[in-house]
C-alpha cells in the first residue's frame, strides 16, 4: 500500500467542509474492518482510508497545517499502512467498569502478542506488537495496542484459493477466536499483494 503524502490530503478548510461525509464513509468502512475477539477485545484491521482519516482527525484537532507538523503525522502513521505482505490492526481492550479494566489490564499483560491469525493446514501467526514504543510496564498492559500479522505467500496463496481464516488470542486470562464473516474476509484479503 502506497504511503499516504502531504500533497494527498485535504487542507484544514477542505477537511471541515468534507468532514461529515468523509466521516461517514470511513466508518462504514471500518465495519467490515473490525473484529470482535469476545467481549472485550477489538482489531480495526487498518488500510490507506482508515489512516488517512486517523491523519485528518488529527490535523483537524490539533490545528496543524505547517508541513513540518503535517509530517510528522505522516511519519507516525504511515507505519500502520500493511504492505501487501502483512495485516496491521488496532487493539483495544475495552471494559465499561473502571474498577474491572483496571484489574484486567493487570492481568492481561502480553495479550498483544498472544493475537494469532490462522490460514488453513497452516499454524498461527502470533502479531508483532507495538513497534512503536513499549506499551505496557511491571503493573500492566495498556488498552490500546498496534499489532502486525506477517502473512507468507503461501498463506497468501491459500486465502486466494478459499482457506479458512481463523483469528484468535490465546492468552491465559483471555481466550477467544472468531471466524470473519465474509465482508470481513473480503476486506482483508484486499490488503494483501
Amino acid at each position: 500500500m502506497a504511503a499516504i503524502t502531504a500533497e494527498s490530503l485535504m487542507s484544514l478548510e477542505q477537511y471541515a467542509k468534507a468532514r461529515k461525509e468523509f466521516r461517514e464513509r470511513v466508518l462504514a468502512h471500518k465495519k467490515n474492518r473490525t473484529v470482535q475477539l469476545g467481549e472485550h477485545l477489538t482489531l480495526v484491521f487498518e488500510d490507506e482510508l482508515t489512516m488517512r482519516y486517523q491523519i485528518q482527525e488529527m490535523l483537524r484537532v490539533e490545528r496543524i497545517f505547517e508541513d513540518d507538523g503535517i509530517q510528522g503525522e505522516l511519519d507516525a502513521y504511515n507505519p500502520l499502512l500493511p504492505d501487501g505482505g502483512n495485516w496491521k490492526a488496532t487493539m483495544f481492550i475495552e471494559y465499561p467498569d473502571v474498577d474491572e479494566r483496571k484489574r484486567m489490564l493487570e492481568r492481561l499483560k502480553g495479550v498483544e502478542r498472544r493475537t494469532w491469525v490462522e490460514v488453513e493446514g497452516g499454524a498461527r501467526i502470533y502479531a508483532i506488537a507495538d513497534e512503536d514504543l513499549e506499551r505496557e510496564n511491571d503493573e500492566k498492559t495498556a488498552a490500546v495496542h498496534f499489532v502486525r500479522f506477517e502473512l507468507p505467500a503461501a498463506a497468501r496463496g491459500e486465502l486466494r484459493r478459499g482457506a479458512r481464516l481463523t483469528i484468535g488470542v490465546d492468552h491465559a486470562e483471555y481466550r477467544a477466536a472468531v471466524e470473519p464473516s465474509a465482508e470481513q474476509r473480503a476486506a482483508l484479503l484486499a490488503d494483501l499483494a
